[in-house]
């Protein structure tokens, strides 16, 4: 059965938001194209009408979670340029960004996997998202100039991404609060 180009188009966009969850829920190797589509509600054959491979799709839903994420923490500072900082800190390091991946960065769930896909397109979006963040953390930081400003908003770019990724990581439900309440106050400092 044939479908017209504007279902195929919304088909399209479906597997690529689908798979951005499922691959921050997953990983990158722990849902297969065919499952991928299953949940989709599309059949396995079309996926290669839609995507050259699997890396693709894998490049095209990254790009496109991460710069959901980055254009967010965009609109937050020009919204709220004076308690900025605070609310993405303590949105980025909240038990809900934590305890569900596929709803959270794909920075904290993704990063370690990207070096071992050796996928210059994937690498290359992260990239541009890492920047995105830091250029977001910068416009508000409170720092004297715009190098200690940037320099700061990597320094807390990567505070936020270690901290959840190890909050993840350990057994103990009271370590891992007291790991994203220890970062929120340090990465907030005289600022919350």
């Amino acid at each position: 059965m044939r479908v017209s180009r504007e279902q195929a188009a919304a088909n399209k966009e479906r597997v690529i938001e689908l798979a951005g969850q499922l691959f921050r829920e997953r990983g990158f190797e722990g849902i297969g194209v065919a499952d991928l589509m299953a949940s989709a509600g599309l059949t396995h054959g079309g996926f290669y009408r839609q995507f050259e491979s699997k890396n693709d799709l894998v490049v095209q839903a990254c790009d496109r979670t991460l710069q959901t994420s980055v254009d967010r923490w965009h609109e937050t500072v020009a919204r709220e340029p004076e308690t900025a900082l605070v609310k993405i800190i303590n949105r980025y390091l909240s038990e809900h960004a934590r305890d569900v991946p596929s709803d959270s960065c794909a920075l904290t769930s993704l990063a370690g996997e990207v070096p071992r896909q050796n996928n210059a397109a994937l690498t290359e979006a992260f990239t541009r998202a890492l920047k995105g963040f830091a250029d977001a953390l910068a416009r508000v930081g409170p720092e004297a100039t715009a190098e200690e400003r940037y320099q700061q908003a990597l320094t807390r770019l990567a505070g936020l991404v270690g901290a959840v990724i190890l909050a993840r990581t350990v057994s103990d439900p009271a370590l891992s609060d007291e790991i994203l309440a220890a970062a929120r106050k340090g990465l907030t400092g005289p600022l919350g």
